[in-house]
């Protein structure tokens, strides 16, 4: 039973390696790594998920569409997870580096303040020492015009002695000197307070600089940390998205496997009862057969001959015509339209993670398409058959000495309750109800029971 989408030819071929594709934990729960590889490219990781959408859409039977729905939700989250790690690592990367920036800039900063707050005492004491400078030469220059020109001079030149003349000569020099001096020294201060009006300018400036540069770097790591703890949410989101879809797959796959249980259960009842129709049909034939021998035998042996093989080729019951067929095969094909998309075989099941058999082939086509009888026959089922759906069981009675008998599954609706039915004659409408995930036919063949491939009994241009 599988999804109509797309062709399904070679598929035993890939089974293996779909095994190894699809494999998945129903309990599975990431924790949030605290490193993760680096995403892959887009391109790359939308293919992967591209492929595993097309194998689950080709290979899984026997599953419902809830399950199918559920598993792929399940992966698509689960792939989106390494690149929402990464995301996560680069954002706290870009958040560290923004902070050390920020710290280095606020560090530059403070060095900057201090450089100026230095540069401006200097120059405060450097102002201070040009003004008591220029407070010295204010009052030199005042003593000069009060008296004059130089009074030490003059109190030289009023000296009686030679001896005091020289003193007060020298006297004179020494405050000359220092005169001289102090005017050097206030042209000096001033040259230096020029300076450091034009240094103090230059560390404003880069501490402006610094400040706006702090600023930005500041602004910069608040984004980078607020980054961070988006791609923090946005993981723990995909977390717990992840969660939740990893338990409804469990309950699903859990359902699932009920319901599978329940199919598994039928099958092995309509075997059965197969089984016993066989033998009572071959009992019969055999009867039929002893029959016509004793009749013959009793008539002198005349016409035994007339008996054309007993219960080899029988006929499904009272249906007359039962046992015709084909020129190369007995039963026709169940629909007239549609492509084979899966056929009869084990096979590894994605989701259920076990080899199982696919015991009947699936037609491609779509729902209400018109289903009809593969060879006359008498329904002996025909109803609800839990997983497998709207389900019409018909007995075609002995062919080549054995019990053949046929099922149509997953229909939307039934024609047919019981009785007998003709070749070719309508007896449903395709669908999906039951454990299923597409529109399609499931049809089966049994063989005294057991499931066989329909290849064997279908005509060939089926």
């Amino acid at each position: 039973m599988g999804r109509p989408d797309r062709p399904r030819g070679a598929r035993s071929r890939r089974l293996l390696g779909l095994a190894a594709a699809m494999t998945c934990s129903s309990a599975l729960v990431l924790a949030v790594a605290p490193s993760a590889p680096a995403a892959p490219d887009p391109g790359t990781q939308k293919r992967q998920v591209d492929r595993k959408v097309d194998a689950l859409e080709n290979e899984v039977e026997d599953s419902s569409a809830a399950l199918r729905k559920a598993y792929q939700a399940l992966h698509a989250t689960e792939d989106k997870l390494p690149a929402a790690r990464s995301a996560l690592e680069k954002a706290r990367s870009a958040a560290d580096a923004a902070d050390a920036a920020e710290a280095r800039a606020s560090q530059e900063l403070d060095v900057a303040k201090a450089n100026e707050a230095k540069a401006r005492d200097d120059l405060e004491a450097s102002t201070k020492a040009v003004a008591a400078g220029r407070k010295r030469l204010a009052q030199f220059a005042s003593q000069v015009y009060q008296q004059q020109g130089f009074g030490q001079l003059d109190v030289a030149l009023s000296s009686t002695q030679p001896q005091q003349f020289a003193d007060r000569l020298a006297m004179v020099d020494t405050v000359l000197d220092v005169q001289n001096a102090t005017m050097q020294r206030l042209t000096t201060e001033q040259a230096g307070l020029t300076a450091l009006e034009d240094h103090v300018s230059a560390l404003r400036a880069d501490s402006a600089r610094k400040q706006q540069a702090a600023a930005a770097a500041l602004k910069k790591a608040e984004s980078a940390r607020a980054s961070a703890q988006q791609a923090q949410v946005d993981l723990e989101s995909l977390v717990s998205a992840q969660k939740g879809q990893a338990a409804s797959f469990a309950d699903q796959l859990a359902a699932d496997k009920k319901q599978l249980a329940s199919m598994k259960a039928e099958q092995d009842r309509l075997s059965a009862v197969l089984a016993r129709r066989a033998a009572e049909a071959r009992a019969r034939a055999a009867a039929e057969a002893k029959k016509r021998a004793e009749q013959n035998k009793g008539k002198g042996g005349s016409g035994g001959g007339s008996s054309s093989g007993g219960g080899s080729t029988g006929g499904g019951g009272s249906t007359g015509g039962g046992g015709s067929s084909t020129s190369s095969g007995v039963l026709s094909r169940p629909v007239k339209s549609g492509w084979i998309s899966s056929e009869f075989g084990q096979r590894f099941h994605p989701i259920y993670h076990y080899w199982k058999l696919h015991s009947g082939r699936d037609y491609a086509v779509n729902c209400g398409t018109p289903v009809y009888a593969a060879a006359s026959g008498t329904v002996i089922s025909a109803g609800w058959g839990g997983g497998y759906g709207n389900r019409i069981v018909i007995d075609h009675g002995l062919e080549r000495g054995v019990g053949l008998a046929t099922t149509y599954n997953h229909l939307t609706s039934i024609v047919v309750g019981g009785g007998s039915v003709g070749r070719g004659q309508l007896i449903g409408y395709s669908g999906t109800t039951g454990t299923s995930n597409g529109c399609h036919l499931h049809f089966e063949t049994l063989q005294d029971g057991a499931f066989v491939d329909p290849r064997k009994w279908l005509n060939t241009l089926s």
